[in-house]
């Protein structure tokens, strides 16, 4: 119990209610006062930047006393030109067709019923994520531009970011005279919270967990509302017989050190053993000149003793990790089919690549990963909402039920059924 005599659920389920009345004004709400009310949170983070910041500064401070790694302070970390981008990132998102309303298909029936899907706003989305502050933003804006409510609960580390986030866009749709209470965010910092958002059936109707797998793990497992599982982003690239150098090279390293923290980082590297010595040896060496930690299989240490001292003999466990960091698993396998087993039994479902010159095993590469995204001859980190043409997105789904990959507005509504009739009967 707290000083109010109410119980941390008690408190949650309040917010979650306010919210809940909230998106039945949403749910109704024309394209225009959506976009509209955007454009005015965008303004709204820009007059309020400097108390932003200063809530900001307060948690990364905070979050490196505790010890933190700086690939997660890089992940907690606003300034004026993140700032920025997310006010462009609201612009980007109002300029976008709004999916609601949209007739997916129709038909006509032999008794005469005419019979629409259309798209329809989810309802009240509950949002659980670590560290990023700017999810806040972009999980607000993408439920409210598909008519949706939205209930934030972020980690405690981003608490003071997260709360001025938050109260810069309710204000927004305050002076708009709209419901503010859609956005709701929770800021206790109990555990308990989360497992209450989980389980409010028939207040929330959906969860979006986004975080490591132990944030994941613990939603699933607890809630009893559907979840759109988001998952780790254990990525691999293929390095093919194949390969042209200069592009394995280029997009390698783009993959794992243009910005280690994300999930669309790769994390392991699979080298065929009949790409040429020389090539494997400068790419692993190019590698580790950019700070890059290799754990590598024996056959990879074995094969390359040039560099007995930038390759670490890696565990069992390095196969399954996803490092976040500028630590990279390498294995040198013996064709394309042990590249495959090796994805189908450590992937994440997330992203996998393949770089090579014959697109006949390329095809054979795309057809067989089971994951949302595969790519040949492009780096991992496109998997993004943004990159894929769909706006900003509210997290980039393993599963394979209702959404996966990157979940942009189409992602965040369903459908119901409009049947129009003359009097038929049954």
């Amino acid at each position: 119990m707290n000083d109010t005599g109410k119980t941390i659920r008690e408190r949650v389920l309040e917010r979650v209610k306010l919210a809940k009345q909230a998106s039945r004004h949403w749910a109704q709400l024309p394209r225009k006062e959506k976009d509209r009310a955007l454009i005015a949170i965008g303004r709204h983070i820009l007059a309020d930047q400097t108390a932003i910041l200063t809530a900001n500064q307060q948690d990364v401070s905070n979050a490196r006393q505790a010890g933190h790694p700086d690939s997660y302070l890089d992940r907690l970390s606003l300034n004026e030109e993140r700032l920025a981008g997310l006010v462009a990132g609201l612009e980007e998102l109002a300029a976008l067709e709004d999916p609601v309303g949209t007739v997916v298909s129709s038909w006509t029936r032999p008794n005469g019923l005419q019979i629409e899907q259309v798209r329809v706003p989810l309802g009240v989305i509950g949002m659980v994520y670590e560290a990023r502050p700017n999810v806040t933003v972009d999980s607000a804006a993408i439920a409210l531009k598909t008519g949706n409510a939205i209930v934030l609960r972020g980690s405690r580390t981003a608490l003071h970011s997260n709360l001025a986030l938050t109260e810069s866009i309710r204000r927004a749709l305050e002076d708009l005279q709209l419901p503010a209470d859609a956005v709701q965010y929770l800021p206790f910092a109990e555990h308990e919270s989360v497992d209450a958002l989980c389980t409010c059936n028939g207040y929330v109707d959906v969860i979006i967990p986004r975080g490591g797998a132990e944030l994941i793990n613990r939603v699933v497992r607890t809630a009893s509302v559907p979840v759109l599982e988001t998952g780790v982003g254990n990525c691999h690239i293929f390095i093919d017989k194949s390969a042209d150098y200069t592009m394995a090279e280029s997009i390698v390293v783009n993959a794992k050190t243009s910005r280690p923290a994300v999930c669309n980082a790769a994390e392991t590297i699979l080298l065929h053993e009949d790409w040429p010595h020389e090539y494997r040896s400068a790419l692993l060496a190019r590698l580790a000149s950019s700070g890059v930690e290799l754990r590598a299989c024996e056959q990879t240490r074995r094969l390359h003793p040039e560099l007995a001292d930038r390759l670490f003999p890696a565990a069992e466990t390095d196969w399954d990790t996803e490092y976040l960091d500028l630590v990279l698993a390498v294995r040198t396998l013996k064709g394309m089919t042990e590249a495959l087993d090796h994805i189908a039994i450590h992937g994440s479902g997330h992203s996998e690549a393949i770089v090579t010159e014959d697109r006949e095993r390329a095809g054979r590469f795309l057809a067989n990963v089971d994951a949302a995204a595969v790519y040949h001859n492009a780096s991992t980190r496109f998997t993004d909402g943004g990159e894929f043409g769909f706006g900003a997105e509210i997290g980039i789904s393993t599963q394979k039920l209702h959404a996966r990959g990157p979940m942009g507005l189409e992602a965040l509504t369903s459908f119901k059924y409009m049947v129009h009739g003359t009097g038929q009967i049954r």
